[in-house]
């Protein structure tokens, strides 16, 4: 109960992936039984196709990339560049300015590049729009489901002040969605995440911490002895 009340945007998948690495694997419609027990109403329900849809047997060799723009407090909008690897669901966001170019994204796409190293040698589809900023050649996004995921999130829920609030903004979103965040088709572990650390006897006289990840807009639980 503690988790829908203080995360009142969370429906009854998300819950059940948060308990799962504390030990207690539940199912999906256990965990909806017990809220609607509780009378406590479901969140909106998300809309779409699942990341499932998304997927081909050529995952691993797949990177998309997307646009997405930001406003100020002043009005002022910014834009940033999101990739989100479809194998790992691993996302990166390259970069935020106000005047995107061609130029300026090729140049994100070399730094990303740069920053992956050799696991660049799998990636050989690029997706994308027809944005005329992404030059040739032209191919359809993957990326508005997990720009979805950070406006909802975040985005929606904070006053960007200027460039450098908004890049401190999505870099620390960015660390919770591959660090913590759990993933329904990786077996509710986080992209970042080797293998599941569920440890059922030893949860016993340890406490359940929560951090709060951008002033309280969303919430991490660990235990700690």
């Amino acid at each position: 109960m503690q988790l829908a009340r203080e995360n009142p945007r969370w429906g009854h998948r998300r819950i059940q992936g948060e308990l799962a690495p504390f030990g207690h694997p539940i199912a999906a419609s256990t965990a909806w039984k017990i809220l609607h027990s509780a009378g406590i109403d479901p969140a909106p329900r998300r809309t779409g196709p699942t990341w499932t849809e998304f997927l081909t047997n050529q995952a691993e060799g797949i990177i998309a990339f997307h646009f997405f723009h930001l406003d100020t407090v002043l009005g002022r909008r910014l834009y940033a560049l999101a990739f989100l690897e479809h194998s790992t669901r691993r996302l990166h966001i390259a970069g935020v300015t106000v005047h995107p170019t061609r130029d300026w994204a090729v140049q994100q796409a070399r730094n990303l590049a740069t920053d992956l190293g050799t696991r660049m040698e799998s990636l050989r589809f690029l997706l994308r729009d027809r944005d005329s900023k992404y030059g040739q050649p032209r191919m359809n996004a993957h990326c508005e489901r997990v720009i979805g995921t950070i406006r909802r999130e975040a985005l929606d829920h904070v006053l960007i002040m200027n460039e450098a609030h908004a890049r401190h903004l999505l870099a620390t979103h960015q660390r919770h969605y591959n660090e913590h965040r759990p993933h329904q088709t990786l077996n509710q572990l986080p992209p970042g995440a080797d293998q599941q650390s569920i440890a059922v006897h030893e949860s016993e006289g340890r406490r359940l911490l929560r951090t709060c990840v951008l002033g309280g807009v969303i919430n991490e639980y660990r235990y700690v002895t």
